[in-house]
Order: C-alpha cells, then structure tokens, then sequence
C-alpha cells in the first residue's frame, strides 16, 4: 500500500490508526477477549487482507465488531430476542449470530446469509471504532488455527510484517474469545456455537428459554469461527490430563497446571495462584505461547474445572491438542 507501519501507543493517534483502516489497510487492534486483525467491514477487499495474512480459509466467517446499537442495526436484523441479549451483556465478550444486512460482504460471512456481530467492551477499541465510523470485521491477530494473541507483543511477533499497524491496549482482560450464539426466531433451537467468556447458564436465565450447548456442525460449512476441531494450537505438542497424579514422573518434560503446586519444580507452570478460573483464562494463550518456545518435544497441560468460563478454557485445550 505504500504506508510505513506504526506502532500506535494507548494514548497515542487512535486517528491515525483509523486513517488506515478507511484507506484499506488492516491493523492489530486490542478487545477484552483477544487482539483482533482488524478491517472495515464493508469493503470487501481490505477483508481480503485479513484472510491473506492470516492464511484464514474462505469458508471460516469473520465476527464484526460495532460500537453501539445504531450500528449493529445497519449490519444485523436484531430480533426482540437479540435486544434482550444486547441490553444484559453488550458491551461484552458476546457475539450474537443473526440475519445480516444487504452491506456486509459475502466474504465476512462465508457466503451465509447470518453474521455474526459484537459490542466490544475493551474502551480503546470502542474509540477506535467509533473514529473508523463503519463496523470492524477482526477475526484474532495471529496465524491461522495457531494461539491467539492477548497482547500487542503477540501480534508483532508473527504479523508485524503483513499489517499496517497494532494499536497497544495493555494485555486482554478476558483472555479467551467471546460466546458465541445463534439465535432461532421462534425461541426454539437457539445454538451455542462456541463456549466463551458469558456461560450458556446465564444466556439462557436472560432469555427464559433453553439452549443447545452442543449443536451438530459441518466443519466444511462451520456456522462462526472458532467451530474447527483443531484450532488455536502450538507448534510443539499438546497432551492434555485430569489429575497432577498423571504427570508426577514427567520430570524432564515441561508442565502447565491449573494453579500452583504446593512444590512447584523449574519445569511447572501454572494458569492461576489461587484455584481462579477468570486468572487461568486471562493467562492461558500467554503461557501455552511461552512453553511452545522452550519446549521442543511437546509439553502437557491440565484441563480445569468445567464449569463457569472454564468450559471456554477446556473447549480451547481440547481444539489446541487435536493438531492438523
């Protein structure tokens, strides 16, 4: 495109950044989930872009991310059930699939004739979008099915090469993307597409209604992204376990538990201090990034409590260890 990359500060030219953005460029930006690899949604080619220098494939949609409601309803048909979900968890870590509008592309939604769409709460990227002033599609900042990013660090170690810029917003509070859920026009057959950040328990406490947390999908056709059984995977094996008991005799292999160990050992790493399944989720991509480096023969890692966004953090484990 001509333009030299910028690495643009919190503080910094926010204007700059969405100069790029409306000239057609593509840029790492922050969410409270992951960075995003950030594109206008409504032009087609610049969403070209994200898909090149992800080496996404086609067939995977791409969330759009708006910055209040009068712009969610230029991209999306919001039913009453919509409205509810938006006025109990938007801005936050939930994307809602719904009928979109005649504007967005056929390359953000796979062809499909949904979309799915998000009201970030991560301050930064709410300014950004509102300096863009068009709905941003941002699938996450990293090469395709590898662990995505949740710091700008992250972003520049693997796509600083092919993006215009990556606006710094601290590291991402959530840690892990957002729920995703279709919702059906009559109440009946609403899909939990992926396991996030909003547990499926209180979607279906906000809509009295129930939901169906595991949904058949076709993996050539998959519905939103996140949806492919292998997904957000290291370069080094990933072996998952239940119990520390599991691993006690792997001593000269690294280990990733869920909280400390009461004696931990130089190969130990643990997701949180205290037992905390918000603490392990916001550390999770960033330490199994860290022991994809030092760990050339692969390293374990232990699944934690399923409940709560633990069910988010075993659904990542589970896609990370089924490598391609």
């Amino acid at each position: 495109m001509g333009v030299s990359k910028q690495f643009v500060q919190p503080s910094g030219d926010i204007l700059g950044a969405a100069g790029f953005i409306l000239s057609g460029g593509i840029g790492g930006v922050p969410t409270e989930t992951v960075y995003g690899l950030a594109a206008n949604a409504l032009d087609e080619r610049a969403v070209r872009k994200i898909f090149s220098a992800k080496g996404r494939p086609f067939i995977d949609p791409l969330i759009v991310h708006v910055c209040d409601m009068a712009m969610a309803e230029k991209v999306a048909f919001l039913t009453d059930r919509a409205k509810i979900l938006a006025k109990r968890f938007w801005p936050g870590p939930l994307t809602l699939v719904l009928k979109k509008r005649d504007c967005i592309p056929g390359i953000v939604t796979a062809g499909m004739d949904t979309v799915a769409v998000r009201m970030p709460s991560h301050s930064l990227m709410r300014k950004f979008i509102e300096a863009c002033g068009c709905p941003i599609a941002a699938p996450s900042a990293n090469p395709f099915g590898y662990v995505s990013p949740t710091t700008a660090e992250h972003v520049a170690e693997q796509l600083a090469d092919k993006i215009d810029f990556i606006l710094d917003g601290g590291k991402c509070a959530k840690g892990v993307e957002s729920t995703i859920l279709m919702l059906s026009e009559s109440g009946k057959g609403h899909k939990l597409l992926r396991a996030g950040p909003v547990p499926v328990e209180e979607l279906e406490a906000a809509l009295a209604e129930e939901i169906d947390a595991s949904p058949k999908h076709n993996e050539a056709q998959p519905q939103a992204p996140g949806m492919l059984k292998s997904h957000y995977s290291p370069h080094s094996r990933l072996t998952l376990f239940d119990c520390p008991s599991e691993v006690e005799n792997l001593r000269a292999e690294n280990v990733i538990f869920f909280t400390r160990p009461t004696s931990p050992e130089s190969n130990h790493f643990w997701l949180s201090e205290n037992s905390d399944l918000s603490e392990a989720a916001a550390n999770l991509y960033s330490l199994l990034r860290k022991l994809d480096k030092i760990s050339p023969n692969g390293f374990f890692c232990q699944r934690v409590p399923n409940t709560g966004i633990g069910v988010a953090i075993n659904d990542r484990l589970s896609r990370a260890e089924s490598k391609l």
